[in-house]
């Protein structure tokens, strides 16, 4: 009877844990409804800001504005820092999420570093700047209060101490990683280039006829800094989007799981159950058979 009562206790055990994932999958469900919202209402913006851009920009003009100019590699004399931001969860339970992001932003810090680069990490989320503590290598700056709701305010004070950097010439480019958010069950991780800005291509062949006021550099002044702060606000919201899908995703897993093994211990406990019945009963008609006798 002690086995019975150990695998009554795992199948109670099993079942408080698939209550807990269930209740996580939903909460995850109910949070990525409004994160996905926050996506879809920030990419027309930040395309249409590209595109305006793209239309505006001409070789004079590259030249002129500091976040447009392409640096000169270190060997040349040019920048040898360069920043590298990468948006993590601060919280686990999410599958693979905040190690694929890790790993791309590992990849992407590696290959500066072979180019000659000299990498200035920033961490955005517990699960990054932990990770790269652990391994003892230095954090530039780090952000643990943005959570899942980010706002424009939280992009620029990331990115603007970066801006005024790269327009000073002391960086030779800013990559962000982040988790792109094509749906629910595909979020990779991807590294975008914020600085230098890089206009659409192609653009300039089918430029409408506008009328600038007060002139195109005038425009540009006011809209590079805003399309790097909302490159990263995009980022950020992808990124906790993306951070609610792969939870989900996980926690479904992690229910099923449960009721796997739930069903297997409940078979395995009625069959311990049934066999002992049967031998108490085949031990009481023994003894009445040798009363008789």
């Amino acid at each position: 009877m002690a086995k019975g009562r150990q695998l009554k206790g795992r199948i109670r055990s099993v079942q408080n844990t698939r209550k807990i994932t269930k209740t996580m999958e939903l909460v995850a469900t109910s949070k990525l409804k409004r994160a996905q919202d926050r996506v879809v209402a920030a990419r027309p913006y930040a395309e249409a800001l590209r595109e305006v851009i793209a239309d505006l920009v001409t070789p004079d003009l590259a030249e002129r504005f500091p976040l447009l100019r392409r640096p000169v590699s270190p060997a040349k004399g040019g920048p040898r820092r360069a920043a590298v931001i990468l948006l993590t969860s601060n919280r686990g339970l999410a599958g693979g999420f905040n190690a694929n992001l890790i790993k791309e932003a590992s990849r992407r810090m590696d290959a500066l570093e072979a180019e000659g680069f000299t990498v200035d990490f920033y961490g955005i989320g517990k699960k990054g700047v932990g990770f790269f503590k652990y391994l003892h290598r230095a954090v530039a700056g780090e952000r643990v209060d943005i959570g899942d709701r980010p706002t424009a305010e939280h992009a620029a004070e990331i990115v603007e101490p970066l801006i005024r950097a790269y327009a000073a010439g002391e960086l030779a480019s800013v990559d962000l990683v982040q988790a792109r958010f094509l749906s629910a069950l595909q979020t990779p991780p991807a590294t975008i280039r914020v600085l230098p800005v890089e206009p659409a291509a192609g653009r300039q062949e089918t430029t409408a006829d506008y009328i600038l006021a007060p002139n195109a550099e005038a425009i540009l002044e006011q809209l590079l800094p805003l399309y790097v702060r909302n490159a990263v606000y995009r980022g950020l919201v992808e990124t906790a989007a993306a951070e609610h899908g792969a939870r989900r995703t996980a926690m479904k897993n992690a229910t099923d799981n449960a009721g796997e093994i739930l069903e297997l211990l409940k078979r395995t406990y009625n069959r311990q159950r049934q066999a002992q019945i049967t031998q108490e009963i085949a031990e009481i008609v023994g003894g009445a058979a040798a009363l008789q006798g």
